[in-house]
């Protein structure tokens, strides 16, 4: 197990220093290198903006090249909460570490989930003491509903999209986890993918990427102000 995360990154298209930093985080049994393909989709909204995505916090039994946030052997609500509070620690240093790099604050950073990715940009996002400017999550599900209220810090905009033929995370998930931010006092776009299993359609893609760059946009226009 490492607590020290790192994985493949893109430097913005433009060249240069960043204005934005984009964090992928993948699923279980993936890695960094697969969810890192999303970004050159997105470059040419989000010119300014590098992409980073690490590989989890430890590997994956017998499935070479493929890392978990935490053990999944089911969907049993209080191991997933005990495994996200756990990978949550290395997830925020490595945010803390990578903005310092950048030179950027929680208003340039997006946090973009797959399946279990997207259980940590949720629950990590939403308990930063400072806003991400988004959270964009794909087929994934809110872990730790039942305590958001109590333990939510922050209200970053949130798209949910998930797919209507997902046999890991039924499409009900997605709209527990809409109904559980509302009882919690926050809320979230969502989407259907129709026809999309456990993956990431062109609709999703293209709509995840134009939430993105209007939520980036929005905080730029603001830090200027």
């Amino acid at each position: 197990m490492t607590l020290f995360l790192d994985g493949p990154r893109l430097p913005p298209a433009r060249g240069g220093k960043p204005d934005a930093l984009v964090v992928l985080l993948h699923g279980y049994g993936s890695n960094g290198a697969d969810l890192i393909s999303l970004a050159p989709y997105w470059q040419k909204a989000l010119p300014g903006a590098a992409f980073v995505s690490p590989n989890a916090i430890e590997p994956v039994p017998q499935a070479p090249g493929g890392y978990q946030w935490f053990p999944i052997t089911n969907m049993d609500p209080r191991l997933m909460e005990q495994g996200a509070r756990h990978a949550a620690q290395a997830v925020d240093r490595f945010l803390d570490r990578e903005l310092e790099r950048a030179g950027l604050d929680e208003s340039r950073l997006a946090l973009v989930g797959f399946s279990q990715g997207t259980m940590m940009s949720l629950y990590v996002g939403l308990r930063r003491a400072r806003s991400p400017a988004a959270i964009l999550g794909y087929s994934g599900v809110l872990v730790a509903a039942q305590k958001l209220k109590e333990e939510m810090r922050s209200k970053p905009p949130i798209l949910l999209v998930h797919g209507d033929r997902d046999p890991m995370i039924p499409v009900r998930a997605m709209f527990d986890s809409a109904e559980s931010l509302a009882a919690a006092g926050h809320g979230a776009q969502w989407h259907v993918s129709f026809g999309t299993p456990h993956s990431i359609a062109q609709d999703g893609l293209d709509l995840g990427g134009a939430f993105l760059a209007n939520y980036l946009k929005k905080q730029r226009i603001m830090a200027a102000t």
